[in-house]
């Protein structure tokens, strides 16, 4: 609120007035007087300036660090306006939202110089002053001599204008006038009314190039800006980590030109940026001394204006094909569903087990699961992926038994369709993460050397090409037969062996470990209830008792399918006995007389235990031999 100005010896007989009788004058402002009030109320003493707590030099430097921007954009104004400062003897000072003066700038014989700094000027401390006002209702004020409580100051003017940023009190900029008959106000006032509008378009700038930068250096992509000399003047983080990687960049962050650091310069597409061509999301790669780089990269020029044929820089934002892959990977779901914590028991070999497990994931060795089909190695695999440095990574999977070694070999190592068109395989896809080789056995030895090939010199390239990539992968293999044995009789290519067995967890079967039975069991029925949003059921005791006795020849998958049944088929709350179906989805009835596939998942259940088989199916032993021989299976 701008004011006005006013008879001095008026003013000074209402603050006489209001100091020795306690009555305040009409004509005094309602904001002056509010303050008298509080002034009085914190009992400080007019008489004299008070001994205010000041901040210690450490606080202050710190303070000072917080507001640096603001701080030094000030310097750089007042050293333009300085010797104005000086010459009419004024004093200005900057204080943060609380009236903390951060810094002053003043005559260097004023006595005021080495009382401020730190000093914090609220009404509570020092009495009415035009920051405190200022302070409490957030709009330019003046305050006249008269008017300061302290007398000791009565022979100056002051005025102060809030900083505000986004709705927001920031800081407090007032101007006081030791010598007021020398200057006008309004000069002092247009003075103020100046830095107001300058500092705050500043701090807002500033604000919007620390988000700005912020977020560069959050994407995962490089970011250059480039003169056409070639000089990278801009790089964001990624971008500032890539060049200093090739030597391109000192410690002053100051960057070579890049025609003498692309080998390949002039057939990139920045090159093309200065000849005014832009290009969206072009496969490039940049040739260096010290690595050759494939990107995603989209250059575009920048010229002072539409008309302007002269390309005075480029920006450029590439994305490293492998990080592409990463990003692609996670959208497409390839990550880890469940951690170790989520495997349930507690028998020994269990626990032994899951412990190696936690020990193994930690290091950075290939590791091999072996055990019978069912046991639940995936999920294992999952839990390692993890718990391991890598889980940030994609988590991959592939099955050996799924197709064919043609359609393998292209899964693993990606293929070229064409000459300009290829696919990455779950090798590169797999980089930075974890690839799961699900039944490895099963892999076919032409493929497996290619692979320990590929682990051996981390590089790889796709069937058709020979561009080798760099690959950065973790393998977790599983096997269900005796990998070791299968190596030793020559089944299973040794180098490859030698490469994922350094780290070996054997996952004991479920039948080994009968007493988890009742607790895994429980936790599948709360899974269930979980995933498919439906109210959970009880396995009564004598329920667990049937599950923990079955010896469960397909492991932990048959159980699942088995609790799965009965969870989805028993309409009541509680899974009784009788609800249970050892053979899973497939029914007692005499459908498998008939169906060759009813039959087969039977046979599967029973585990080709033609006693077991019988019982399921309440049959004779000689009737089952019949349909074994009819189906074409062994004993």
């Amino acid at each position: 609120m701008i004011r006005e100005h006013r008879n001095r010896e008026k003013l000074i007989n209402y603050y006489k007035i209001f100091i020795n009788k306690d009555i305040t004058d009409p004509n005094v402002h309602p904001w002056i007087k509010e303050s008298w009030e509080l002034s009085k109320q914190y009992q400080v003493n007019p008489k004299k300036i008070p001994a205010t707590a000041r901040l210690s030099a450490y606080e202050l430097a710190q303070l000072q660090s917080k507001h640096s921007d603001a701080i030094e954009y000030l310097d750089n104004f007042i050293d333009s306006i300085v010797d104005f400062l000086h010459e009419y003897n004024l004093c200005l000072t900057i204080m943060d939202s609380e009236c903390t003066v951060l810094k002053k700038y003043a005559n260097p014989t004023s006595r005021l110089i080495d009382r401020l700094e730190g000093v914090s000027l609220t009404t509570k401390n020092v009495g009415t002053l035009s920051c405190n006002i200022v302070k409490e209702h957030k709009v330019p004020f003046w305050v006249f001599g008269p008017e300061i409580w302290l007398e000791e100051l009565h022979e100056m003017n002051s005025g102060s204008v809030p900083i505000m940023v986004n709705g927001e009190l920031t800081y407090i900029v007032s101007l006081t006038v030791m010598e007021y008959e020398k200057i006008p106000q309004d000069v002092v006032l247009a003075l103020l009314f100046t830095l107001k509008t300058a500092l705050e378009l500043n701090i807002r700038q500033s604000l919007n190039i620390k988000a700005q930068k912020a977020i560069l250096d959050a994407a995962p992509f490089a970011v250059y800006h480039i003169m056409s000399e070639d000089k990278i003047v801009y790089a964001n983080r990624m971008g500032e980590e890539r060049l200093s990687a090739i030597n391109a960049i000192n410690e002053n962050k100051e960057t070579a030109h890049l025609k003498d650091i692309v080998l390949n310069y002039t057939h990139t597409p920045i090159y093309d940026g200065f000849q005014g061509i832009s290009c969206y999301n072009r496969e490039t790669t940049w040739i260096t001394n010290n690595k050759t780089y494939e990107d995603i990269t989209t250059v575009v020029p920048l010229k002072n204006s539409e008309d302007d044929e002269d390309v005075q820089s480029v920006v450029t934002v590439s994305m490293p094909i492998e990080d592409l892959r990463t990003l692609v990977a996670h959208a497409s779901g390839y990550t880890a569903k469940y951690s170790l914590s989520s495997m349930v028991g507690e028998s020994k070999a269990f626990v032994q087990m899951k412990e190696r497990a936690y020990r193994v994931a930690r290091n950075k060795n290939h590791i091999l699961l072996q055990g019978e089909a069912g046991i639940g190695k995936q999920r294992l695999a999952h839990g390692i992926h993890m718990a391991s440095m890598r889980m940030a990574g994609p988590l991959i999977s592939i099955n050996c038994a799924d197709s064919t070694p043609e359609l393998l070999e292209q899964d693993i190592f990606g293929a070229a369709t064409d000459s300009d068109v290829s696919h990455p395989g779950k090798l590169e896809l797999a980089s930075k993460g974890t690839l799961f080789i699900d039944e490895i056995e099963k892999l076919p030895s032409s493929i497996a050397k290619m692979l320990a090939k590929a682990l051996s010199e981390k590089k790889t390239h796709r069937i058709g090409e020979s561009l080798e990539r760099s690959i950065d992968v973790r393998i977790i293999a599983a096997s269900d037969a005796n990998l070791r044995r299968l190596t030793e009789k020559g089944q299973f290519d040794e180098k490859l062996f030698n490469i994922i067995s350094r780290s070996i967890i054997r996952v004991p079967s479920l039948r080994s470990r009968r007493d988890d039975i009742p607790m895994l069991s429980i936790n599948i029925i709360e899974e269930l209830s979980k995933q498919h949003q439906m109210e959970p059921k009880v396995l009564l005791p004598e329920s667990l008792e049937v599950l923990r006795t079955y010896d469960w020849p397909g492991n932990i998958k048959q159980l699942q399918s088995v609790l799965e049944y009965s969870f989805f088929n028993t309409s009541g709350h509680e899974i009784y006995p009788t609800d249970i179906n050892l053979m899973g989805s497939v029914k007692p009835d005499n459908k498998w007389k008939t169906d060759k596939e009813i039959f087969l998942k039977a046979w599967k259940a029973a585990g080709g235990n033609v006693s077991r088989l019988s019982n399921l199916l309440s049959v004779s032993r000689v009737t089952l031999y019949r349909y074994i021989k009819k189906y074409g299976l062994e004993k």
